[in-house]
């Protein structure tokens, strides 16, 4: 039978830590019938947060991926962390969603992580709607967080609903296309609801804020708009189409209420899923690589189940009996558990032994699954995040996911010998799951050194490392991790000679090195003629050669950031030139041509937000320049105040400690990676 796209969401919940992600999502399941009891984050019994650790700390921390039914449509659900350090569950689950549901505290309005994710979800032109969460507590205000969410970001915010009263006094909503109050019963925990006619004393109120609905998706949809300037009655389904083609070409941002935590509001947040936000089919086609023998050319990759297979693996997770779990988002054609497929990236044919339906912590069999779909592939050995997996027939590479450089290190150890080759493993499967944690050996000290994205990040790593997977290890202090590049230009030519076994090996070659604006990455070019007298595999030894030097460093051994490096000239010779001499040569003349080059340290910058009552504003800004903080900004919330600023990671540690004593423990704050900048009075023995 074939797949009706129509029928289908996939869909994210994203938010700033705390704003009730997990508890909505809990909701959902409980209302669409996939769990039977609702668990409570408070009480560590959340279906979605099924780690351990995210039980223990109240967070979510891997996107957890679920499917249920509402209505006869499907919906794929990923609820993706909050917090900051765990930016990188939420860029790639946001890659492979078609719309997005973004929870806003109705106390709090916009947060600092709201934005961050917003922002990414604008990266991938995700359609989205708000749900205006917490409007049971204290000081919550619906049109303060719409209104919040159209400043910050620009948004056509258009408000679905009306509160019922507000904080204390909320008392249900009313939603403004059917035009009637709705009201939960707390006896079945906001299973049913009653529909009554609004009260006169908000009628018109209500119909105020209808007009304006109506105006706003008039403004946007051309089609309403007509209906609207002929003077012509608007049906409710005329309405809510012209919602839904709002929604999915973002003119709109539809705002719907509720208190998730007092059950209320969810159901209506369910139907605007299937109302407003697209199937698989509304969205733009997939971009991809189509990799030819002798080019790269870019196509389009229709959601169409006819079509030959093909699927990027978003997200890999460790199962102890199942091994890697990798969540694939199938984009094209249909994969069949016992198949063989191309992994496009590693150029390696994998089998797929068996293709499984997540709901959270549970699995169920699947024979196969098609475009548009969501599923977990066991079996694949070499597939790590961002692969692409597809036929010989459609070698196509999907747009690769790109994630920030870790910015934080800490040195581990195991406690005895034999825990050596369990830690390495672990260290290499922890890996393959999350891009933004890497590990390395110290070439000077020999010491293990792991990388994340901050402190809570490797907290977790290390947590789950003992925990999770028995490993016992002595862990260092935190460390930051630098970067080392040049700042002028420098040409080194350079000849590399040397007999091994007897058999002579040179390599000879002229390389610039140069400076690349802050933020573009390292790069590397070959400006020498592609011909028959050099062969390929020296080409490719050059350039390895010079990519192990940049992962490598200049003077202190920090990876290179922002270096670039040109080849203008390799002398070959067909006897004594082999692909080693080539890499060695490469490696020798980078170190000296960096060198020459005025090398400087990097340090990374942190940009942090800080919230905290009015009276202690003082005190946390003290705190922060103390630091080296530069203040960029400050804005008012009813929560109190909020201080955008940024400031070196070497200076952070410590920093909530302080922080919490200065303000008698009422301020919190965020902190993520802004960019790199050279660091002053270069490197002292302590630093590394």
């Amino acid at each position: 039978m074939a797949q009706d796209f129509s029928k289908m969401r996939n869909i994210g919940i994203m938010a700033h830590i705390d704003a009730g992600k997990t508890t909505t999502t809990e909701r959902i399941l409980f209302y669409t019938g996939k769990i039977h009891k609702i668990g409570e984050i408070d009480d560590g019994a959340a279906t979605m947060d099924f780690m351990k650790q995210e039980q223990e700390r109240g967070i979510t921390i891997a996107s957890a991926a679920i499917t249920t039914q509402w209505k006869g449509y499907t919906i794929n659900i990923i609820d993706t962390p909050g917090h900051v350090d765990f930016t990188a569950e939420v860029e790639r689950s946001l890659r492979v969603l078609d719309g997005a549901i973004a929870v806003i505290c109705a106390v709090d309005g916009v947060q600092p992580q709201t934005e961050t994710v917003w922002h990414q979800a604008d990266k991938f032109n995700v359609p989205r709607l708000c749900f205006v969460n917490k409007m049971d507590r204290v000081g919550a205000d619906f049109f303060y967080s719409i209104n919040d969410v159209k400043e910050k970001f620009g948004a056509n915010t258009v408000a679905l609903q009306l509160p019922i009263g507000q904080g204390e006094n909320f008392e249900g909503l009313i939603d403004l296309i059917k035009m009637k109050e709705i009201r939960w019963n707390q006896e079945d925990e906001g299973e049913t609801f009653t529909e009554t006619d609004i009260a006169d004393e908000r009628l018109a109120d209500a119909n105020k804020w209808r007009e304006k609905l109506i105006d706003d998706v008039a403004s946007s949809d051309d089609e309403l708009g007509n209906v609207y300037l002929e003077g012509k009655e608007i049906s409710n389904e005329m309405l809510k189409a012209a919602i839904r083609r709002s929604t999915i070409n973002r003119s709109i941002v539809p705002c719907v209420l509720g208190s998730a935590r007092r059950d209320k509001g969810v159901q209506p947040l369910i139907d605007c899923v299937i109302d407003y936000l697209p199937c698989p089919t509304d969205v733009p086609p997939a971009k991809g690589i189509h990799i030819k023998k002798d080019k790269e050319e870019e196509v389009e990759v229709f959601c169409d189940e006819k079509k030959m297979p093909l699927g990027l693996v978003f997200k890999i997770q460790q199962d102890r009996e199942m091994g890697p779990l990798c969540f694939v988002r199938v984009y094209s054609g249909k994969f069949t558990a016992g198949s063989q497929y191309l992994n496009v990236a590693k150029k390696k044919r994998e089998r797929v032994n068996r293709i499984l339906r997540v709901n959270a912590n549970r699995m169920e069999q699947m024979d196969s699954v098609s475009a548009g779909d969501i599923a977990v592939f066991v079996g694949l050995k070499l597939a790590s995040t961002g692969d692409t997996l597809g036929s010989e027939g459609m070698p196509v590479m999907l747009e690769n996911l790109k994630f920030p450089e870790p910015v934080i290190s800490i040195a581990i150890e195991p406690e005895t010998l034999s825990d050596k080759d369990k830690l390495t493993e672990t260290l290499a499967i922890m890996s393959r799951e999350d891009p933004t944690f890497t590990s390395h050996e110290d070439a000077e000290t020999g010491q293990l050194i792991i990388s994340g994205m901050g402190e809570l990040h490797l907290d977790v790593l290390v947590t789950r490392m003992k925990d999770d997977f028995g490993v016992k290890a002595h862990v260092g202090a935190p460390q930051v991790t630098y970067r080392e590049s040049v700042s002028t230009q420098a040409e080194e030519s350079c000849v590399w000679e040397k007999v091994l076994a007897g058999k002579e090996n040179t390599a000879s070659l002229t390389l610039t090195i140069n400076q690349n604006p802050q933020g573009t990455g390292n790069t590397y070019e070959c400006a020498v003629a592609r011909n028959q007298n050099i062969p390929e595999e020296i080409f490719d030894a050059v350039k390895a050669g010079i990519e192990n030097s940049f992962a490598a460093g200049i003077r202190y051994g920090y990876p290179c950031a922002d270096v670039g490096v040109k080849v203008t000239k390799i002398d070959y010779n067909e006897i004594s030139g082999t692909p080693f001499a080539f890499t060695a040569c490469a490696a020798q003349a980078f170190d000296e041509a960096a060198r020459k080059a005025n090398p400087q340290v990097l340090e990374p910058v942190m940009s942090v937000d800080i919230t905290c009552p009015v009276e202690f504003v003082g005190e946390a800004i003290s705190q922060i320049t103390q630091r080296g903080g530069i203040i960029s900004g400050q804005d008012s919330k009813s929560s109190g105040e909020i201080v955008h600023c940024t400031a070196p990671m070497a200076k952070m540690f410590g920093f909530s400690t302080n922080l919490r004593s200065v303000t008698q423990g009422r301020a919190s704050f965020s902190m993520e990676f802004s960019h790199f900048q050279i660091k002053q009075g270069g490197l002292d023995n302590s630093s590394f």
